[in-house]
């Protein structure tokens, strides 16, 4: 799979959106002036997502995307950089275009209910991708990875390796795919008595975010020999760190995402292990159940998307 960089709504787009005033027209109906990579023609849908500085994120966009452009619609996209007032402006201005549909991952779980509650009002479904949302009766519908099971998936892999590990974990408790994440981890841990958890902090689920707490971690903990940070750039983030401190080799990395940064990190021997998940696929199913919904078919209300491990027996897999 092709990974790309941060993608950012320009500026122009923002502005365009904000400019543009309510209707009471349909949902998909444009009323407003301006550019767009559809030039005005089709449906309008949106995606909000927590971070665009993540391939993760990149990728599930690519498959919304694919099925909206297939429809002769188009997509905007808009980048709340783990901000949850940008994300509830980002909304409020994309809900004044009157969207067909809204897809959304939420910087904060809890804290979205506001524009939820907006989006019901104006009628437009919204369909919540990779994370849940704590007021699930005011979305069409969730499509979200097994985050449980990855969580599962991540400790099992860390305790074929080191079943007595000293373990950190690199959290990200406003988001409950994470939440989700840490449970599924703890659950498997606890079958293994040898493992002890040393710390839990929160990690911001970045590079940026992940290197400075786990320097911290390894120098408060000198026996800490293993992390879960929840997401691959976190881990990669850990890794940067325990590279700096000399540790390289001794503290074993598992973690979430599948990304191709994080395999060919496998294959390098910096991180053990990451619990794939699809984020293509999460996009496509979550863009058909838009489209099947507006046809008027009935929709189910929690869709899983099944992970996978990824150790270095299968990592070229994802390298593709």
């Amino acid at each position: 799979m092709k990974r790309r960089h941060l993608l950012t709504l320009p500026l122009a787009a923002c502005a365009f959106l904000a400019a543009c005033s309510p209707s009471s027209d349909k949902p998909g109906t444009q009323t407003g002036s301006g550019n767009d990579s559809g030039n005005g023609k089709g449906r309008l849908f949106a995606a909000s997502f927590m971070t665009m500085n993540n391939p993760f994120f990149v990728d599930l966009n690519e498959g919304l995307k694919k099925v909206v452009e297939s429809n002769g619609d188009r997509l905007v996209t808009l980048d709340s950089q783990f901000n949850s007032l940008k994300q509830k402006n980002d909304l409020s201005d994309v809900l004044q275009q009157n969207p067909a549909a809204i897809f959304l991952n939420p910087v904060n779980w809890e804290g979205i209910r506001g524009s939820l509650i907006e989006a019901k009002r104006k009628g437009v479904p919204i369909i919540v991708v990779d994370t849940d949302v704590s007021d699930s009766e005011l979305v069409l519908c969730q499509v979200i990875s097994d985050n449980i099971g990855a969580g599962r998936l991540a400790c099992e892999e860390l305790a074929k390796v080191k079943p007595n590990a000293k373990v950190v974990i690199l959290h990200l408790s406003t988001a409950k795919s994470c939440i989700d994440r840490v449970a599924g981890f703890k659950e498997v841990m606890a079958k293994h008595p040898g493992m002890t958890l040393l710390d839990t902090q929160e990690g911001k689920g970045s590079i940026e975010g992940g290197r400075p707490v786990m320097r911290d971690l390894l120098g408060r903990y000198p026996e800490l020999d293993a992390v879960f940070p929840i997401n691959d750039p976190c881990a990669l983030g850990a890794f940067s760190a325990i590279e700096a401190a000399g540790k390289a080799g001794q503290v074993t990395i598992v973690t979430v995402d599948g990304s191709r940064e994080a395999a060919a990190a496998i294959k390098e021997g910096k991180i053990h292990s990451t619990s794939a998940q699809f984020p293509k696929e999460i996009g496509r199913v979550a863009a058909e159940k838009a489209y099947e919904h507006l046809a008027g078919k009935t929709i189910e209300k929690d869709i899983r998307i099944p992970v996978k491990s990824v150790t270095k027996q299968n990592a070229d897999e994802f390298l593709k």
